[in-house]
């Protein structure tokens, strides 16, 4: 099954990838890896924003994640052409902004994990790092990036 059909088998509609705030490029693809640039979550065309612990929930926080992980494959598709060409994702890192006392970063990034797995089976199983820092660009709630190793030219 293609990843396409996947995606539609899921219900799963890929936001427009978003245009990078700074200066840097989405998706550099080298040595048969291609490294996505942190992501931000974006539901519903809205930045979620705001700080785990404080003022977003749990809940929310693992939706925010899951909407940079959509945004990843939206980015990979357009520098890919297909997401076919996506061979493993090997690594996720992802930022919580949060409170100092709330330690439930890794719960926050499974939002992001959890949907790779869903679309590319156990070639969606990463390593992965889910850090707790003060901010993040825009306010925003979640970042992510990933490391995904690729398939052809």
């Amino acid at each position: 099954m293609s990843i396409e059909s996947k995606l539609a088998e899921l219900g799963i509609v890929l936001p427009e990838p978003a245009a990078p705030v700074a200066a840097y490029v989405p998706v550099v693809v080298h040595g048969g890896m291609a490294h996505v640039s942190g992501q931000l979550p974006f539901i519903d065309g809205q930045l979620v924003t705001g700080r785990l612990g404080e003022d977003v929930a749990l809940e929310q926080g693992a939706a925010a994640a899951r909407a940079c992980g959509l945004m990843i494959l939206a980015q990979l598709k357009a520098a890919l052409g297909s997401l076919d060409r996506v061979e493993r994702v090997v690594k996720l890192g992802a930022f919580v902004s949060s409170t100092g006392d709330f330690t439930d970063q890794p719960k926050i990034a499974n939002g992001a994990s959890e949907l790779m797995a869903q679309v590319f089976g156990d070639a969606g199983k990463h390593a992965r790092s889910a850090v707790g820092v003060p901010v993040l660009p825009l306010g925003a709630a979640v970042e992510v990036d990933a490391i995904v190793a690729v398939r052809g030219d």
